[in-house]
């Protein structure tokens, strides 16, 4: 019996592979849910420090204005705001408010991305 080879395209050069923005949305919707996973214990832990008592809530607000660490709050909450819109578009497509057609689903992506960007700069400017 011949052995038959097998010709399939091999592409290992990653800058030359372009996902689809659905499947950015989708990858990045995944991300932010293990980041607000993870980081939901602490902001539930600061908030709790920072109402425990008025000294507590000095030493949260003194921790708070470092650049980093606004940089960070900044991160954690553009994640937060990417996954709860994501996911309303995710819910509106289930229960049949938006098509689930690959038009609708490039449409309402890119308004996610857009959505997002604008308040990311809102809370951008609140926490600074």
């Amino acid at each position: 019996m011949a052995k038959v080879k097998k010709q399939r395209p091999i592409n290992l050069d990653i800058k030359t592979i372009h996902f689809p923005i659905t499947a950015i949305f989708s990858i990045l919707h995944r991300i932010t849910g293990v980041i607000n996973v993870f980081t939901f214990g602490f902001l539930m832990l600061l908030l709790d420090k920072s109402l425990s008592s008025p000294e507590s809530f000095i030493k949260i607000s003194v921790f708070m204005s470092n650049f980093f660490v606004k940089g960070v709050l900044w991160s954690l909450l553009t994640a937060l705001i990417y996954h709860a819109i994501g996911g309303i578009r995710h819910m509106l497509m289930d229960f049949g408010y938006l098509e689930e057609t690959l038009l609708m689903g490039k449409i309402s992506a890119n308004i996610v991305f857009i959505v997002t960007f604008i308040f990311s700069i809102i809370v951008g400017i609140i926490i600074w």
